[in-house]
């Protein structure tokens, strides 16, 4: 009798533990990607590569993200994140990235208490027009612009998801106009913005010590 009392009491604080463990969702770029780790799995991914040589991150368990929610006191609730991904709806090569954009993907996050939006790389990359800052009455042709399209994110994160914790990451390498940018946006919203800092990479993405040092600056700021 006794120890099925003490197993039951067992399971119930696990159970209470797992409870208070916050939902945390990720709205990204190749950055946040790992084969089989995304969803909608259809969204493209760059982890792992087919050679170290090209990057050495090659366990979903590398990732940053991963040793951030399981070091931390949170469960994943959905990691929707796309390679090479823009912000705004304008890709590489001026092409049409509204299918996979960031303002796009905003309403399918599930159901987070926290939301960690880590891109503004691929705009930067891309050379995405910039835009004037832009605060509210956006057009579908503003949105193709990556200040409208970065505000137009926020505004809409904070409607679908009342009450969530959202923090942006700024990604090292930036152009000086994207990272300030995402800065001034940020705090117009009153949404905390975390700015990296020598991060290792290998063809332009975290290494595994890159993504190391990304889980830890980012529990530096998100407790």
């Amino acid at each position: 009798m006794m120890r099925r009392l003490s197993l039951f009491l067992l399971l119930m604080l696990a159970l209470s533990a797992s409870a208070q463990k916050r939902a945390l969702s990720i709205l990204g770029d190749s950055y946040s990607t790992f084969k089989d780790f995304v969803r909608p799995d259809t969204n493209l991914v760059w982890y792992p590569r087919d050679s170290v040589k090209h990057n050495d991150v090659v366990s979903v368990r590398q990732t940053w993200w991963h040793q951030f929610v399981s070091k931390g006191n949170f469960r994943l609730c959905q990691n929707n994140s796309f390679s090479g991904a823009t912000i705004c709806h304008t890709g590489y090569r001026k092409e049409d990235y509204s299918d996979r954009s960031f303002v796009t993907r905003v309403p399918y996050l599930g159901s987070p208490e926290v939301i960690i939006v880590f891109g503004g790389t691929n705009d930067s990359w891309a050379k995405s027009p910039v835009g004037e800052f832009k605060y509210e009455n956006w057009t579908r042709q503003d949105l193709y612009s990556f200040r409208p399209a970065m505000a137009c994110m926020l505004s809409l994160l904070q409607d679908y998801y009342p009450g969530a914790e959202i923090y942006v990451v700024i990604n090292t390498g930036l152009t000086k106009e994207v990272t300030e940018s995402m800065q001034v946006i940020s705090d117009h919203y009153g949404v905390r913005w975390i700015l990296l800092h020598d991060i290792d990479k290998q063809w332009g993405h975290p290494s595994q010590k890159g993504m190391r040092q990304i889980a830890e600056q980012l529990s530096e700021v998100i407790k």
